[in-house]
């Protein structure tokens, strides 16, 4: 048994991946404590069982890049103060720091320095990152100082992970010379039940397309609401559902009264439990990614579309680099990322066909099989156990 701590600048457990992986570490019998933002009302320090979270309340903003800056410089102070402290007194074995950003690997100095080992999970690639969030290219000074800092993040922990195979070239093709194990995203399949929430069969005269998590415009909703006024005339049973929050929620809610698709696309009042979305997920006539297309998210995969694999939902699917590595053509309804018209020409075609969708979801079952996080989670605890069980490193 070894003692773990996980850092994370986001909630948890709202986080499906550090969610994954700090079941995973307890369920090998580990101990783990979790340092991660707070949420107004949650508690500053929480324990159940093996597992202990400390919350740090630094405000997670989003806008410009001075809001961005400011935050990640006030968590890294905090992490970097409480986890030599919590080191002090826990002495862990490994510190593992998951990303963004690169540079919160930093806050493992202490630790490190007294002979912890350290793992970075680097969740997406910072440089990527700012160029689309900012609209800057490769050549702008941050974008360049943030391919030093990541590869410096890099050298300094003793293992590193990240989420597809697409991420690893690109920090390989930037100088990483640390093995980089791919550790894929997955559906959390105690909470995405296909046995529990099998495929239902719809009423007569429902099409209804399901969207779910957070609403922003890179995740491309209005992609869907374009789609659907398209067809609203073509497809009179054509529906679609949109379960999340985000910053690009109401300018959503105003498109879609501008449209006059307001009858048939339904946004919920904010986030709602998974007792009342798996279910609308599991029932659809098809799910919706509707990614757009950029070089940061030509690298990533996003968890909802796991959750529909697994649910056996057909998967209106945008296409992105990382994506197409992945599945071939059978998989999903592919479409073109932020048209509209071929959203609707890939909608149409699964109202068309009664068994293209359930055709489709059968055999993207079959592609994931190795990507299930039973598979991925050996994965994921071999590379920590490793470091446990290797020789004491050389302080930094």
């Amino acid at each position: 048994m070894a003692r773990i701590c996980v850092v994370r600048q986001f909630y948890f457990p709202q986080d499906p991946r550090v969610r994954r992986e700090v079941a995973a570490l307890l369920e090998a019998g580990h101990e783990v404590d979790v340092l991660c933002l707070r949420r107004p009302g949650e508690p500053i320090r929480e324990r159940r069982g093996p597992l202990r979270i400390r919350r740090i309340p630094v405000q997670h903003r989003k806008g410009g890049a001075g809001a961005y800056l400011l935050t990640y410089g006030a968590f890294l102070a905090a992490a970097t103060a409480l986890v030599g402290l919590m080191h002090m007194r826990r002495r862990y074995d490994v510190v593992q720091v998951n990303t963004l950003p690169d540079t919160l690997v930093f806050s493992a100095l202490v630790p490190r320095l007294m002979g912890a080992r350290v793992v970075l999970d680097l969740h997406e690639c910072m440089p990527e990152f700012f160029m689309t969030k900012f609209g800057a290219d490769e050549r702008h000074p941050a974008v360049r100082l943030l391919g030093v800092t990541e590869q410096a993040s890099i050298r300094f922990a003793h293992a590193a992970l990240t989420c597809t195979d697409e991420q690893r070239e690109t920090f390989i093709s930037r100088g990483a010379e640390r093995p980089i194990t791919v550790v894929l995203n997955a559906s959390d399949e105690e909470l995405f039940d296909p046995a529990r929430y099998p495929p239902s069969a719809r009423p007569p005269g429902d099409f209804t397309i399901v969207c779910h998590g957070t609403i922003e415009t890179h995740y491309g909703q209005d992609t869907l609401v374009r789609a659907i006024a398209l067809l609203k005339d073509a497809l009179p049973e054509l529906r679609a559902e949109i379960y999340g929050e985000g910053t690009y929620r109401e300018e959503l809610r105003h498109l879609i009264d501008e449209l006059g698709v307001s009858d048939r696309v339904r946004l919920s009042e904010g986030w709602v439990t998974y007792e009342e979305l798996v279910p609308a997920l599991a029932g659809a006539a098809a799910g919706l990614v509707a990614m757009k297309r950029d070089a940061f998210r030509d690298l990533t995969h996003t968890n909802k579309m796991y959750d529909y694999i697994v649910l056996r939902t057909p998967t209106l699917m945008s296409r992105t680099r990382s994506v197409e590595a992945y599945f071939d053509e059978e998989s999903f309804a592919w479409f073109t990322a932020g048209d509209a018209e071929d959203l609707a020409r890939a909608i149409r075609a699964l109202h068309a066909d009664p068994e293209l969708g359930p055709r489709l979801a059968r055999h993207a079952t079959e592609v994931a099989e190795p990507y299930r996080w039973h598979h991925q989670r050996r994965l994921y605890v071999d590379a920590v156990e490793s470091l446990i069980a290797a020789p004491a490193p050389v302080a930094a």
